[in-house]
């Protein structure tokens, strides 16, 4: 309640921007030409959007009917140094994109990956790659060469209200839960709880290996999703809406070379130095220990950007541990290569930690596939 009164011009704000969008008085929302899949959260940062943007795109390839079609990814590219609508492509500096883009580009190559603040018309740039080959809106555009898309992924995208997705699914971390934070400043929040109610899909994330149904249920109420059945994953929120409610788990991956010239000997060191610029690496560290002892670690604030100062700080550490392993994450790992900053002697210890999603259950996994497919079938 003390946050609703501090906050109360931050309240009064979002809730008339909900109350004109819902209600399509002066502000409206459009559907795009393809289909589109919204990920996002109204949480600021730490819930596991990129790895479940990937996963995604691979449940989409994986589908012998999408084989021919082309899938396209367009973000916001975040603290990137481009302007406008750019192709994401991995022969130019990872800093004109955002790290996360060219993370996802270089895993998906296939996939038209691009940045663009005005979500509206990124989605129309990626149906018509003329309108960037052939106008003076595109010219700024450096990457123009891509195929007009079948399907868009939306990174990050509940905030934008203006484009009405085929497929709105929010990420709730399970650690943080929303019925028990507050807005920014005060909490991690970002929009309103009550915008969860605009979701098709819930995912709770970086759950444990096991849920039993009654921490599901427990989950769903605060959700507010009552008569949630953990069999068919649904249930009906305060409007009376269907909406499904999943549960995924983070899976992390044997460390890999950040660069082409390091020992991958120091893979097998039993000690580690861990550095990351993300929202939480907790979880990242509890892996690491069941193999590691870490012997130190820098936590950075989400996409820190690693300067010099930051490279000779985690060098002099390095230097005490002399046999150590460097490790960061798939993210981080993006931002650092794209950096002149890291010196020659930390090259040739450095990896990064790859990660991917899975849901706690086949079950999940098949009903999920089936919500997915039937949003981005042709009319």
């Amino acid at each position: 309640m003390i946050d609703k009164l501090l906050l109360f011009p931050y309240y009064m704000a979002l809730g008339i921007r909900k109350f004109c969008y819902d209600h399509q008085f002066l502000c409206r929302s459009r559907e795009a030409e393809v289909p589109t899949v919204s990920l996002g959260n109204i949480t600021a940062g730490g819930t596991g959007k990129t790895p479940h943007a990937e996963m995604i795109l691979r449940t989409l390839q994986e589908n012998p009917e999408w084989w021919e079609r082309n899938i396209a990814l367009l973000s916001y590219g975040y603290k990137r140094k481009s302007k406008g609508f750019q192709q994401v492509t991995v022969n130019r500096n990872a800093s004109l994109f955002g790290d996360e883009p060219v993370q996802i580009k270089k895993k998906f190559p296939a996939v038209t990956v691009a940045v663009d603040k005005n979500r509206i018309r990124g989605c129309r740039n990626l149906c018509h790659p003329e309108i960037v080959r052939t106008t003076r809106a595109g010219r700024k555009c450096m990457e123009k060469d891509y195929p007009a898309a079948d399907v868009i992924v939306l990174d990050d995208a509940f905030q934008y209200r203006r484009l009405k997705p085929s497929l709105s699914i929010v990420l709730v971390d399970y650690t943080r839960p929303v019925s028990k934070d507050m807005l920014l400043p005060l909490g991690g929040l970002r929009d309103l709880k009550s915008r969860m109610a605009d979701a098709d899909i819930i995912i709770v994330s970086k759950c444990p290996a096991y849920l039993d149904d009654w921490e599901r249920t427990l989950w769903a109420n605060s959700l507010g999703i009552r008569g949630y059945s953990s069999s068919s994953f649904e249930g009906k929120n305060k409007r009376g809406r269907k909406q499904y409610l999943f549960f995924t788990g983070i899976e992390y991956g044997q460390p890999q070379p950040i660069y082409d010239e390091c020992d991958t000997r120091y893979m097998y060191s039993p000690r580690m130095v861990l550095f990351t610029g993300i929202a939480s690496d907790e979880s990242l560290k509890r892996y690491l220990s069941d193999t590691y002892k870490i012997v130190d670690s820098f936590s950075f604030a989400d996409h820190h950007r690693f300067s010099e100062s930051d490279m000779r700080r985690i060098a002099d550490t390095a230097s005490h541990w002399a046999t150590a392993a460097l490790a960061t994450t798939e993210k981080d790992a993006q931002r650092i290569l794209a950096s002149k900053n890291t010196p020659p002697s930390l090259r040739k210890r450095l990896f990064y930690i790859p990660i991917k999603v899975n849901f706690l259950t086949d079950e999940e996994e098949r009903r999920f596939n089936e919500l997915l497919f039937a949003a981005v079938k042709r009319s």
